[in-house]
């Protein structure tokens, strides 16, 4: 990865569409061209350039990248280029950008660029243990089976948003586990519960983070797992209208297929927190009414409470929940008008530091269960929340 300078991304002063290569970049790439040819078969890169903005912005193309030695046959020192298509995702970067360039197993490049200081550069660096203070010039990492990581949750949410599925491990035993659902879901509390008889080895009433995070990664486990069925046979019936193919079937069909893994995921989250409070013993009332029709997702201890004048404003808490937070979190400053700090539980890795800043001029705590916490920045972990320490700070004010 690197920083684009402005030779790199700016069209309007350079027509070459061309990044400088580097030894880093040659160890990646190889020191083989791999360019359209004027005759003869194609070898370049095949590539997927995908955009991540800010806000849950994103954009992905499919293309080729070209390498090769501008000097080759030439009594010079080599000097390696990367050339790339004009389209959507390259319009958009400019100077600053960050490009993480990656070579799959399977050899086709990822072509990926975020704003800088973006949450998605955030999680990038996370993820691929890469160094915050980004330069001009690439610095590479590889990965191989001897030093390749565990992927567990924060990990398949970000490999998620580049579109790449991550192995499914245990899968007989996932399959015996949906067997007696067949091919439908079950509703969200049903699906919820199932997960959570699943898991072993966890005590929400000792460790809720551990609880929490074993409880949702089972669900996404056991949800991926039934929708790749679910797919499967779907595709299997195929989609044909009495004479043509039917694409409008088919379109409704993807649609569907993402509408619901949004839902249920933030769904998935509100379920979860629920069995943690009760199991915890805490007072509190989902989705219950205050000001102006709003709803917070968890209000402590209830709604009588809170609109009972005499009871004091400190020993109320409200709690929103969203597994992702974009640009959503802002949402929860109007929920409750007589709780001026609020708190919002969420399983988003990574978040940037501008947004973290920005809640804490609003007066909103972040609470993430622990094992996410060494996602974000040095400067950051001071100030979040898990949720043993939100449950300990509620059950004070629910002691008086």
């Amino acid at each position: 990865m690197k920083r684009l300078a402005v030779v790199d991304a700016c069209s309007k002063t350079s027509n070459q569409h061309e990044i400088t290569g580097s030894e880093p970049l040659l160890r990646i790439l190889g020191d083989e061209d791999r360019k359209r040819p004027r005759m003869g078969a194609d070898t370049r890169f095949e590539a997927v350039y995908i955009w991540l903005g800010e806000e849950g912005e994103s954009l992905s193309e499919e293309g080729h990248l070209s390498w090769y030695d501008s000097r080759r046959n030439k009594p010079r020192k080599a000097e390696w280029r990367l050339y790339y298509q004009s389209n959507a995702v390259t319009d958009l970067m400019s100077p600053g950008d960050s490009l993480f360039l990656a070579r799959r197993s399977d050899d086709r490049l990822m072509f990926i660029v975020t704003p800088s200081g973006s949450t998605s550069e955030s999680q990038l660096l996370w993820l691929f243990g890469l160094n915050p203070q980004i330069s001009l010039a690439f610095e590479p990492r590889t990965f191989s089976p001897a030093n390749d990581a565990e992927i567990g949750f924060a990990e398949r949410f970000i490999l998620d948003e580049l579109g790449i599925d991550a192995e499914e491990p245990d899968a007989v035993r996932l399959d015996a586990l949906l067997e007696p659902l067949g091919l439908s879901f079950p509703t969200t509390q049903q699906f919820s519960a199932l997960a959570r008889s699943s898991v072993t080895g966890v005590d929400a009433r000792q460790d809720p983070d551990a609880a929490l995070m074993a409880w949702m990664q089972r669900e996404e486990m056991l949800f991926r797992r039934l929708e790749r069925h679910l797919v499967a046979d779907r595709l299997a019936a195929g989609f044909r209208a009495p004479d043509d193919p039917d694409v409008d079937g088919f379109l409704n069909f993807s649609l569907s297929v993402q509408q619901r893994r949004r839902s249920r995921a933030g769904l998935a989250l509100e379920n979860h927190l629920a069995a943690l409070l009760e199991a915890q013993g805490l007072q509190f009332e989902r989705s219950a009414e205050t000001e102006n029709r709003n709803r917070p997702d968890f209000l402590f201890p209830g709604r009588s409470a809170y609109l009972d004048p005499q009871f004091p404003a400190g020993r109320l808490t409200l709690l929103g929940a969203k597994s992702t937070v974009r640009d959503r979190w802002r949402q929860v400053l109007s929920e409750a008008e007589r709780i001026p700090e609020k708190h919002l539980v969420t399983l988003e890795p990574g978040i940037s530091e501008n947004q973290t800043d920005e809640m804490r001029a609003k007066q909103l705590q972040l609470v993430l269960p622990r094992a996410l916490h060494s996602t974000f920045r040095p400067g950051q972990q001071a100030w979040l929340m898990d949720l043993k320490g939100f449950i300990d700070l509620v059950r004070v004010r629910q002691l008086g």
